[in-house]
């Protein structure tokens, strides 16, 4: 089997969900990989995250600028630039931006996730803001998504 080269150059536009702070770039998106992996690049707003959630998709996560709080399976953690986060599929969590100027992290998604179509009707479906906990879990059926509560509070406190 011949392999397949990606060069992101990273020019693309975000794909932008204000409702929940979020500028989403898909740096490596699943045909590149034959769906074994994706990648993608997040700067989240202070104090922005995505509401609690859970999937299928293992995700690795690695923080390059700012700090985040991070819950998964209930407890609560923070992890800085250079911090490494793995999330096992199946494992509920959400994280939030603690700082008071834009985050950045990069997230590899296996298996692989169509990131671009996921996020982009996730915009359409938040562009009154987040909706109802049903009218999220209506929308993530399609994609084996089950959204579980509210984005993850900066004013959580860590559990480890």
């Amino acid at each position: 089997m011949p392999i397949s080269f990606l060069h992101s150059k990273g020019t693309e536009a975000p794909i932008k969900i204000p409702a929940i702070g979020l500028d989403l770039f898909v740096r490596m998106p699943p045909a590149a990989s034959s769906g074994e992996f994706c990648f993608i690049e997040t700067i989240n707003a202070p104090g922005a995250g995505p509401p609690r959630h859970r999937h299928r998709e293992a995700e690795i996560f690695r923080v390059i600028e700012g700090r985040y709080l991070y819950e998964a399976d209930g407890r609560r953690f923070y992890a800085e630039a250079g911090d490494v986060v793995s999330i096992p599929g199946g494992v509920e969590h959400g994280f939030c931006n603690v700082t008071d100027k834009p985050a950045r992290q990069y997230i590899l998604m296996a298996p692989a996730l169509d990131a671009a179509a996921f996020f982009t009707e996730l915009a359409g479906v938040m562009h009154n803001g987040i909706p109802d906990q049903a009218a999220l879990n209506a929308f993530g059926l399609k994609w084996h998504v089950e959204f579980l509560g509210p984005p993850v509070n900066s004013n959580d406190q860590p559990t480890a």
